[in-house]
């Protein structure tokens, strides 16, 4: 990043990542009500993608200081933007409070596209395009940015963004590692920046209700929180570790910088089935059980008030093992020190079954299970305490942007912060390794090491390509 190096380094970086472990991060703000508080959006309809692109609430944190007036645009840049991040991308266009400028993008028809559908819905040609994240990140005019790139990314850059002082919105997953996780939220937290991990379940009726019922005592004391992984542990059964043999003529970098799409992963031939989607069958690309995990275990650590922690205990049990992990019905049961278990499952849903993000929690008065498709079940004797009307109710992806940019403005941190979003990313990585050594492993939040087994915190991090190396980044200070 030769542009940024004031602000936003490789070097530090690594340094960042390395040094993720050393310390345990202090609870982040967390927004309170929305109700009246975010600004109107437009009423038109989202616009249409281009061509291609496929409950209970925290009081509210102590007033601050806003960045921004009342009438002030939030100006944004975006990072990798496709498929998902398009759709994000619909939600901030349609909002009065964002002006859209500029995207970042080492595809050359990717960033076309984006600025075409961007220039279009302002009618004017305004939409900046650049071939590499650090020259859009330099730009002063840029308050926040949309991270939507593959999963391998979304930490280097939202670590990146934040050391520039932009304000975030990251996809899913959030990072790709448990140091990488602590990593970006020291960051977020240093340099004082908004995260909102695409976390979109947080804004979303049926998971509110449910967490709401949970810390309300309506549930009585709670005993577990369920959450649907709905996918193999592995996620990569076509590809492993492995990676397909044929190696094809490298593109223009100017068409598709395959040095740069590879990132921080591990170095191999081209191949066009990569970037064109192959990527989710490979390890290096995919982070496995962040899939739905980030949604479903977040959710039931924010039932559980458990989202500045992690269980201390992880015991796998059932599926298939093999080198990449666990396929077939599992089950890992986990444990917080307070007792409560975290259940995590890709089996024997009520509401929703393989697929559907499903949340249970369960108390000695009774059980609540939701899905995201709007369902919602209770034990029999809960059953006066359902809501006369189910559903989806609204775009949870609407109401998730529009808290993040209220946070923008209020500096409040949104529900899915990225110190909220670390410790459950900590506790999906602690689940897969669980299950990939198909063992118990005891976990030590305050020092963010597994207790008395090298093998599993060896793969507390991920190896980075140079010049991305962890180790060469940190001792080069």
């Amino acid at each position: 990043m030769a542009d940024l190096r004031s602000k936003v380094s490789r070097r530090r970086f690594g340094k960042s990542v390395a040094q993720a472990g050393a310390a345990a991060a202090a609870p982040m703000l967390v927004s309170g009500p929305l109700s009246g508080q975010t600004a109107a959006t437009t009423a038109a309809q989202a616009p249409s993608p281009p061509a291609g692109g496929a409950g209970a609430q925290p009081a509210p944190g102590p007033v601050v200081v806003a960045k921004y007036g009342l009438l002030d645009k939030i100006r944004f840049g975006g990072i990798g933007i496709r498929n998902r991040g398009i759709v994000d991308l619909g939600q901030l266009l349609t909002n009065d409070e964002v002006e859209f400028v500029a995207v970042a993008d080492i595809r050359e028809s990717a960033r076309e596209t984006i600025k075409s559908y961007v220039d279009g819905y302002y009618k004017r040609d305004a939409c900046q395009m650049y071939r590499d994240p650090e020259q859009l990140l330099a730009r002063k005019d840029i308050d926040a940015v949309l991270i939507a790139t593959s999963d391998r990314w979304h930490g280097p850059m939202g670590i990146w963004a934040a050391q520039a002082g932009k304000d975030i919105y990251s996809e899913k997953p959030a990072a790709m590692s448990i140091l990488e996780s602590y990593a970006l939220a020291d960051n977020v937290r240093r340099y004082g920046v908004v995260y909102q991990s695409g976390c979109q379940r947080k804004n979303q009726f049926t998971y509110e209700y449910a967490a709401g019922l949970a810390r309300s005592g309506k549930l009585g004391r709670l005993l577990a929180v369920h959450a649907d992984t709905q996918i193999g542990l592995g996620m990569v059964d076509q590809g492993g570790h492995g990676w397909w043999p044929e190696e094809k003529p490298e593109p223009d970098p100017l068409v598709l910088d395959w040095d740069k799409w590879l990132g921080p992963c591990l170095w191999r031939p081209y191949n066009s089935r990569y970037p064109d989607g192959g990527r989710t069958q490979f390890w290096d690309f995919h982070a496995a059980l962040l899939e739905w995990g980030s949604h479903t275990i977040a959710a039931a650590q924010w039932a559980a008030d458990t989202e500045h922690t992690e269980p201390i205990e992880y015991v796998p049990e059932g599926g298939v093992f093999r080198g990449d992990g666990l396929t077939g019905p599992y089950t890992v049961t986990c444990r917080y020190v307070n007792g409560v278990q975290l259940i995590v499952r890709n089996h024997g849903w009520v509401v929703g079954g393989r697929g559907a993000c499903s949340n249970r929690f369960e108390g000695t008065e009774g059980w609540v299970e939701v899905d995201s498709g709007g369902r919602i079940e209770m034990s029999p004797n809960l059953k006066s305490l359902l809501p006369t009307r189910q559903g989806i109710r609204y775009d949870p992806t609407a109401e998730h942007i529009r808290e993040f940019l209220h946070s923008i403005r209020s500096r409040i941190q949104p529900r899915a912060n990225a110190e909220v979003t670390a410790h459950a990313h900590v506790a999906c990585h602690a689940v897969w390794i669980a299950g990939q050594l198909n063992r118990k492993l005891t976990w030590d939040p305050a020092k963010r090491t597994f207790i008395g087994d090298e093998e599993a915190n060896r793969m507390r991090s991920r190896a980075y390509r140079e010049p991305w190396r962890l180790e060469a980044l940190a001792t080069s200070m």
